[in-house]
């Protein structure tokens, strides 16, 4: 059996972003999976889920601390994914667990699930749901956290799926959530909300940032979609989240076809949703993508990007530089990047360099819009 130490200390975050202040492998992973020892003794195969499993951790630590092929797991970010697949191959694991979606399938019999904690309390909700309406009834659901992340609002979220919820005690600022006895009921995602102002309907999966609501971000990026070029055939909404911007550029350019790609699964499943919503996905195309990394280069008119600037709690600047690096590679020669900003970022100097002239179309102490045009 191999140990947790030499496992641990043999994992990566690839493809994601590195940082010293960012790491593959904390405390709630370790506290998790130690936690759920006596829980998967003499499990069969196939008895065991994991939830937005960071980079492998706990997938890999079940696999090779307790014995358990066959563990299913199911992440929205498809970062995830991929570091675990490549922790995996490193550590001689790979085909010893099972990838899925979010859904029935996941959870279906199963009698313990491990659950890195998401931010989002809809995001819990929707997970809450899909174990609850397709677990075993004896089925223990360990939700784990940083504590000063945990909340009662959480406790109160398992309660309307499971009719017993308990914490544990902190161990290096890590605490988990215990929930058992299943109440099933119907999904209550995606939800739906009409923004009269703009005359659109957003639909949201739980862990799709911002839910449906519309960020100030993307609101900035709204005020500047008239003076985007009209000329384009193509356009990429990249990080499209619930696909709003999509949903508009397509609405207000008949003759324009729009791709969205995201990361995450919720994100690229509420897009669809708010396509179909709003009658236009006939020409809004939805993938899972990290950077666009699937689109050809110089194949895009138009793209338009509200990018993340942080992972975690930590501001890694890192991950929106990708993303300009990725809309340079996708468009033509004389094509328009759109880009919204945190204006204490000053960002114009990167854009200038990775895409190509760039000017600020919009700004106020908050946000910064600028239009960056391909050389």
């Amino acid at each position: 059996m191999t140990g947790a130490d030499e496992l641990f200390g043999a994992l990566r975050r690839e493809p994601d972003v590195e940082s010293p202040d960012l790491v593959a492998v904390d405390a709630t992973d370790r506290l998790l999976l130690d936690t759920a020892a006596d829980l998967v003794a003499g499990r069969a195969a196939g008895d065991v889920a994991v939830v937005d499993d960071s980079y492998g951790a706990l997938t890999l630590g079940l696999v090779a601390l307790y014995g358990l092929p066959g563990v299913r797991v199911s992440q929205d970010l498809l970062v995830g994914e991929r570091a675990l697949a490549r922790n995996a191959d490193r550590v001689g694991l790979a085909g010893s667990y099972r990838s899925m979606p979010l859904g029935p399938e996941l959870a279906d019999g199963a009698r313990v699930v491990l659950v890195k904690a998401p931010r989002a309390l809809d995001a819990l909700r929707e997970i809450a749901e899909v174990v609850a309406a397709s677990a075993a009834p004896d089925v223990t659901v360990l939700v784990g956290g940083r504590v000063k992340h945990m909340t009662h609002a959480m406790n109160d979220v398992l309660r309307a799926s499971f009719g017993e919820v308990s914490a544990t005690l902190a161990r290096q600022k890590s605490r988990l959530l215990v929930a058992r006895g299943p109440v099933p009921g119907a999904s209550s995602f995606p939800r739906r909300q009409v923004h009269p102002e703009l005359d659109l309907t957003v639909c949201a999966h739980g862990a799709a940032f911002a839910g449906t609501k519309i960020d100030i971000g993307t609101r900035a990026l709204l005020r500047a979609l008239p003076e985007m070029t009209e000329d384009a055939r193509t356009a990429l909404d990249l990080g499209c989240g619930t696909g709003v911007l999509a949903t508009l550029l397509a609405r207000s350019r008949p003759g324009l076809r729009v791709l969205t790609v995201d990361q995450s699964a919720a994100a690229v499943v509420s897009a669809a949703a708010t396509a179909a919503a709003n009658e236009v996905a006939d020409r809004v195309e939805t993938v899972r993508d990290d950077a666009a990394g699937s689109v050809a280069d110089g194949s895009v008119d138009l793209v338009v990007c509200n990018p993340p600037f942080h992972v975690g709690a930590a501001v890694v600047t890192t991950a929106a530089d990708r993303l300009f690096a990725a809309a340079a590679r996708v468009l033509r020669p004389g094509g328009e990047l759109w880009t919204v900003y945190n204006s204490a970022l000053r960002y114009r100097p990167v854009l200038n360099r990775v895409v190509g002239p760039t000017r600020v179309a919009g700004q106020d102490p908050k946000f910064t819009v600028t239009v960056s045009r391909r050389r």
